[in-house]
């Protein structure tokens, strides 16, 4: 690609690391705008005029939109389903849209090169979760996080229940690291929601565990633990029923992406430890 256009420029990343990638690719930058693309997403047709428009008329530091999950295969089109539902990833707007305005954070980013530098771009310490925590860091300095459904990214899903338990995974750890980092935002309102998939996951694999050894030991007590992965079960089929009506999709695979992502995520959050940040 360099070959064929003189623009494209590549950068060195010795360390292999997302941060790392993104820092050096900034510093190699000198215009006052700078858009954020990841490989497994295509810009919609006006979006970086929709981004320049966007950045003028509300001062925002940062501004991104949607982020359109669409699948190839049967199976990234059930987790792109799964990631355009709150059932399955939550409320968060760049997920499931929702109305133009300010925002905690936004899928990629279109930013200021001022806002980048003000807060020393991203924490090379954040193997994920480093959007996130870097937006947090522009929003305590008096920036804006800037949220237009107008500005559409096409995302392609994990092709596998393997790289989409690894994703999800990793997301429920740093998530935890993010909090260690910043207390303060395990604090907020919006921050309940993520809670919800460790204590999923708690539930479940202690239901399991507590009904084995009520079962082994003839313990009935113990017994009636196995209602809360039963109702989990329960919960995550007819989620799954709601999301194949509404996507028109088999509701076969929907309950397994359902909980991959979930208890992946919760997993990862309750196993994290501090020293994952350095990993």
């Amino acid at each position: 690609l360099t070959k064929q256009d003189s623009r494209i420029t590549v950068v060195a990343n010795p360390s292999g690391r997302t941060p790392d990638a993104l820092n050096a690719a900034i510093a190699a930058t000198t215009e006052s705008i700078i858009i954020r693309v990841d490989s497994h997403c295509e810009l919609s047709d006006g979006y970086i005029a929709t981004v320049i428009e966007t950045l003028d008329r509300t001062g925002a530091d940062n501004v991104g939109g949607i982020m359109g999950a669409e699948g190839e295969s049967f199976f990234q089109h059930a987790v792109a389903c799964a990631m355009t539902s709150p059932l399955g990833v939550g409320s968060s707007s760049f997920h499931i849209g929702g109305k133009e305005g300010p925002a905690d954070t936004v899928y990629l980013g279109a930013f200021k090169r001022s806002a980048l530098e003000r807060v020393g771009g991203y924490d090379p310490a954040f193997t994920r979760a480093q959007d996130w925590e870097m937006n947090y860091r522009i929003r305590n300095t008096g920036g804006l996080i800037w949220f237009n459904p107008n500005l559409y990214v096409t995302y392609h899903p994990r092709s596998s229940i393997k790289a989409l338990a690894k994703q999800y995974f990793h997301y429920g750890q740093w998530r935890r690291e993010l909090m260690r980092t910043h207390p303060e935002t395990s604090r907020t309102s919006s921050a309940l929601r993520y809670f919800a998939p460790p204590l999923a996951t708690a539930g479940v694999v202690g239901g399991v565990l507590l009904g084995g050894i009520g079962m082994a030991m003839n313990i009935p007590l113990l017994v009636w633990a196995r209602i809360a992965p039963a109702g989990y079960v329960a919960l995550a089929i007819m989620s799954s029923i709601a999301l194949a009506r509404k996507a028109r999709l088999s509701t076969l695979v929907l309950p397994v992406v359902l909980a991959t992502m979930q208890l992946s995520w919760g997993l990862g959050f309750l196993t994290s430890r501090k020293k994952s940040r350095n990993t």
